[in-house]
């Protein structure tokens, strides 16, 4: 099932999300729409509060549309060690239409759960670890746009702004 996509400001989405202690049914279906969102709306990534659940759950799927999906589905995801450094254009499904430069680490090791409750450890590079990294924000309540510069942040916030006011201007 497609869920909402909670977007800025919701103050849902600085929530700070709880670890799953055990993995049911439940936690499977959630995954499942998760995934079928982060499809639908289309994106590389979904983080479970984006959609109002605070579980530190992430689905991504960096691989091109011409490609076999290839779902990563992250339980309890945890950065164990990052290097290098990025610094690429990001987007995301709670701020729409919205996208600038943010620095990351070009490299990170994440450790996480599986759906059959396995540990697992992913080595990832490039668009995967910005990914990982974005993901993993939104269960500590941190958006992309929090690692802004004050300037940028201001920019963005009137820009945001502006936008929300045309959006009620063509309502009427």
């Amino acid at each position: 099932m497609v869920r909402k996509i909670l977007t800025y400001p919701d103050p849902e989405l600085k929530k700070r999300s709880l670890p799953v202690t055990v993995i049911t049914e439940k936690t499977r279906e959630l995954v499942r729409d998760m995934a079928e969102t982060m499809y639908d709306a289309p994106g590389v990534g979904l983080a479970a509060p984006q959609i109002g659940v605070h579980q530190r759950i992430v689905v991504i799927d960096v691989s091109c549309k011409d490609e076999q999906p290839e779902l990563i589905v992250a339980i309890n995801p945890e950065i164990v060690h990052a290097e290098g450094e990025a610094y690429e254009e990001e987007g995301c499904l709670s701020v729409p239409k919205f996208s600038a430069n943010v620095r990351r680490h070009a490299r990170v090791v994440v450790k996480m759960l599986n759906l059959d409750g396995e540990e697992v450890v992913i080595r990832a590079d490039d668009l995967l670890a910005i990914a990982f990294q974005h993901e993993i924000d939104h269960l500590d309540g941190v958006l992309f746009i929090d690692h802004l510069s004050p300037l940028k942040k201001g920019l963005f916030r009137k820009r945001y702004q502006r936008a929300q006011e045309e959006a009620k201007e063509q309502q009427r």
